[in-house]
């Protein structure tokens, strides 16, 4: 079973109607980075209707685990 990772991605989409780049950073769960990037392409030129050649990847970061399941105080089950 693989392990499932969060990563950070940075980026830009520039489009050819906007003056200025729009910037994002998105935080993503995939088991591999290259996952990760094909579902930001995916997202972004989805939501906004950008193609692949239009969104500038800037970086991308994984993320520390912050810590498993913690239970909520008040939460029985």
């Amino acid at each position: 079973m693989t392990e499932i990772r969060v990563f950070r991605v940075t980026g830009e989409i520039r489009k050819p109607q906007q003056f200025e780049p729009m910037t994002f950073s998105k935080e993503i769960a995939a088991a591999k980075r290259e996952h990760a990037l094909e579902r930001i392409y995916a997202e972004m030129g989805s939501r906004h209707r950008a193609k692949r050649h239009q969104i500038v990847i800037i970086d991308v970061e994984e993320l520390e685990e912050a810590g498993k399941a913690t239970r909520v105080e008040g939460d029985e089950r």
